[in-house]
């Protein structure tokens, strides 16, 4: 990938993190438009988004987000009063903006076309009284920033020689930061208005024949007195902040310098110009005397006042420093892939480490054995490291649903409010990833399905707006999501008679209701009495089921008529390396996930014959337990003893039992080929440390299985 092809995609990540922002604003802003912090968040997010895009050879996007960026600084000025209408649009804008940055639609200049209009319908009958005073401002001045206070800045703007490789136009950016302010050597500036003094360095020009013309050989020193914050400022240069040295202090406000600042600042600028050098400067600071020692002398203070001073300021100094060095740790962008390879890496090195184990059995090495055990510190350290980084809050795709249930509630008129619980519980990226579409899903359900119509809701005593509850917890080796709402829940006898129609079930069969919702997990069962746009093809719960068990999870379902309905998702942390119990059933290894494993206990011969299936007393509970051996139809050893593992699915236990209980190993997961995929009861394969294969049991389906057959 060449430099440029990576700057453009940089841009692509960092501008789709934008629009992320983007939406979040806008969601916020409809419940708070009077909120001047979020326009203005949404004006530079816009601002970034266009000047980058210019910068990169997006213009697509930087010509269309310029109209609406306009519009949006007219809202930040008070010219345009802000309203619901104007809020849809801006939502459409951003949309399309989304789809212009990954290519997508041949509807967008139709769209670009649409939205520009609406944008200027709108302005043109959504202005304020403030309207001919900003005409007024725009005819004497360029600047925008004239509201709010004065702020001077000195920033330092070097960039990298290779800068030009990378697509980027260092004189743009200059730009950008040249329309905060207003240069003073325009002859229009008002003597209040915002200043922009740009001085280009050219002392690192070398001779002509020496140059580069590729090379930028330039850096610029910029003091610039605006109303917009630092972080503004150094939005401008986010996208080539890699490439380049920039430095941004804020000097004083009011555009005034006070004299010690001044002064300090002085010798540094003499040094950067080569007219001093670092000693003389420290030398002639030296003549001073401190101002501590010169208060003692005179009288004002006592020593020990001045001392005590001294310590108060050390420790400041000193917490700053640390606060400062906490604030300065970097976080780096990895692409996935580099990821997704280092954990493999990862599982090979946990296979290696299993079969040195295996040989250390047999050899009885003492010096093998504390090299082997040291090896598998490491080992483990290393891939609860290469797992954490993969680790991602689950907040980030909760968030992205805000936007859609306000979409989806308002095309089928209905008041629906979307909270979430747990947005920091922590996912492999992997599963998140593809947990996306069935969480979707399943709120279109809730919003379509689910919540009523206001009215109706009003008639039965319910609040007009509908509350849908989209939480994450972890649970032992498992995350659980859960979605809820507060809408009518499932009718069981349309269900059922749904059911019956299709053939599902008998007419007379004598099943629970709960068994009943149940059957909404079968292939092509739908409820719906006509084909919208959200429901009603048939394409349903059974997808999401799916969805969710190739994610190794479960999902569980509850409803209550009348009051509503909740719908239980259980995922595996990671879906690389588990902790497995590893078991022994004849001569074939399986493993068993550690966390659904409550206990181990012993199963007596009473020398009958033995059932596939029976219970036992748990301490005063009965509980099933089924032979693995006669389940998976492999031959078992006949033992007098015999092991049973106890395992915990949704409070159901069950006992499996085993032939040996060999002990606990990390187990890296492969999948099973195409052919073995829906095989009930095994979920994977993983290598073990003597080259040989063991199977993962699928435990919550083979509960799921044996209860049923109970």
């Amino acid at each position: 990938m060449s430099i440029a092809d990576q700057g453009r995609q940089a841009y692509l990540v960092e501008a789709a993190e934008l629009l992320d922002e983007l939406e979040k604003g806008l969601l916020d802003l409809e419940q708070t438009p009077d909120d001047q912090d979020l326009i203005n968040r949404i004006f530079r997010a816009m601002h970034t988004i266009k000047g980058s895009g210019s910068m990169f050879g997006f213009d697509e996007i930087a010509d269309f987000t310029h109209e609406v960026e306009t519009v949006m600084d007219q809202v930040r000025e008070g010219v345009v009063a802000l309203n619901m209408e104007l809020v849809d649009i801006l939502f459409k804008s951003r949309d399309l903006i989304s789809d212009m940055l990954y290519d997508r639609g041949q509807d967008r200049p139709a769209r670009t076309k649409e939205i520009i209009e609406n944008l200027k319908k709108n302005v043109g009958s959504n202005t304020t009284a403030q309207d001919s005073e900003y005409n007024a401002l725009d005819e004497d001045s360029d600047d925008d920033n004239q509201a709010g206070e004065l702020n001077t800045y000195r920033v330092k703007f070097k960039p990298d020689k290779n800068i030009f490789f990378t697509g980027a136009k260092p004189l743009a950016l200059l730009d950008e930061l040249f329309d905060m302010g207003i240069c003073e050597l325009k002859s229009d500036v008002p003597k209040d208005s915002p200043l922009c003094r740009i001085i280009a360095r050219t002392d690192a020009i070398p001779d002509i024949s020496e140059m580069n013309p590729e090379m930028c050989y330039t850096w610029w020193d910029i003091i610039l007195t605006t109303t917009e914050d630092e972080n503004a400022i150094r939005d401008i240069f986010m996208f080539v902040e890699d490439d380049c040295e920039l430095i941004v202090e804020k000097l004083t406000r009011s555009g005034e310098i006070d004299t010690e600042e001044a002064h300090d600042k002085l010798g540094e600028i003499l040094i950067r110009r080569g007219a001093l050098t670092p000693d003389d400067v420290d030398e002639v600071l030296r003549l001073q005397k401190k101002i501590g020692s010169m208060l003692v002398q005179s009288g004002k203070v006592s020593a020990q006042e001045v001392a005590s001073a001294l310590a108060e300021q050390e420790i400041v100094q000193k917490a700053e420093s640390r606060k400062k060095a906490t604030a300065e740790v970097a976080s780096i962008r990895v692409d996935s892939g580099k990821l997704d390879n280092l954990v493999d890496l990862v599982g090979e090195l946990v296979i290696a480490q299993a079969r040195l184990n295996q040989i250390v059995t047999e050899i009885h090495s003492s010096s093998l054995q504390s090299l082997a055990e040291e090896m598998e510190r490491l080992s483990d350290s290393l891939r609860d490291s290469t797992l954490g980084i993969r680790m991602m809050p689950i907040g980030a795709t909760f968030s992205k649903f805000t936007r859609l249930v306000r979409d989806l509630s308002k095309d089928l008129n209905k008041e629906i409010r979307l909270v979430t619980k747990g947005a920091d519980t922590e996912l492999d990226k992997t599963v998140i990833e593809r947990l996306n579409d069935p969480l979707v899903h399943l709120l279109r359900n809730s919003i379509d399905h689910g919540i009523e119509d206001p009215d109706i809701r009003k008639a039965a005593g319910k609040n007009k707006q509908g509350t849908i509850t989209l939480s994450a917890a972890h649970a032992g080796g498992e995350v659980v999501i859960e979605i809820a709402d507060d809408g009518k829940g499932l009718d069981s006898q349309v269900i059922r008679q749904k059911a019956v129609e299709r053939g599902l079930i008998a007419a007379d069969s004598d099943i629970s209701d709960r068994e009943v919702q149940q059957l909404i997990f079968e292939p092509g069962f739908s409820t719906a009495s006509k084909v919208t746009g959200v429901s009603g093809r048939g394409v349903g719960m059974d997808v999401v089921k799916r969805g969710i068990e190739a994610l190794r999870g479960h999902i569980f379902l509850e409803s209550e008529k009348d009051k509503g309905t909740r719908v239980s998702i259980k995922l595996p942390l990671t879906l690389a390396i588990i902790d497995g119990l590893q078991i022994k059933v004849g001569d074939d290894n399986l493993v068993i996930p550690l966390s659904v494993v409550e206990e181990c206990v012993e199963l007596k011969s009473d020398g009958q014959a033995k059932e596939s299936k029976s219970v036992i007393n748990l301490r005063g509970e009965i509980v099933p337990y089924v032979r693995l051996g006669d389940w998976f139809n492999i031959t078992s050893h006949e033992l007098n003893i015999e092991q049973i593992v106890i395992v915990n699915v949704k409070n159901q236990r069950v006992g499996l039992v085993v032939d040996k209980v060999v002990g606990q190993h990390q187990t890296v997961i492969k999948s099973l080929g195409h052919v073995y995929q829906n095989v009930r009861g095994l979920s994977g394969a993983t290598v073990r440390g003597d080259g040989s294969m063991a199977l993962i049991l699928d435990v919550p389906t083979l509960v799921e299985d044996v209860v049923a057959e109970q």
